[in-house]
């Protein structure tokens, strides 16, 4: 197998991520190791992608991008479809 299609394949895997089962969208409230917070709301939660870094699109059309590194903790809250 070549480096291409190995790397097609990871791309490509769903890693079926927790929060799926609360719904299509979800509300996030992600706590940050400094005591920042920031919530999120309408995450697409078939697009979350984890890795070195947290990455998911919402409703309004934004990506976020977030280091694993830096949070302490995420709260998870369904949304009406």
């Amino acid at each position: 197998m070549e480096k291409s299609e190995l790397k097609e394949i990871i791309e490509d895997l769903d890693l079926k991520s927790s929060v799926k089962s609360q719904g299509k969208y979800v509300t996030q409230i992600i706590h940050f190791k400094d005591g920042v917070k920031r919530t999120y709301n309408g995450i697409k939660t078939d697009s979350i992608k984890q890795g070195q870094m947290t990455k998911f699109n919402c409703k309004n059309g934004a990506m976020v991008l977030v280091n694993d590194a830096n949070v302490l903790m995420i709260e998870v809250f369904p949304e009406e479809e």
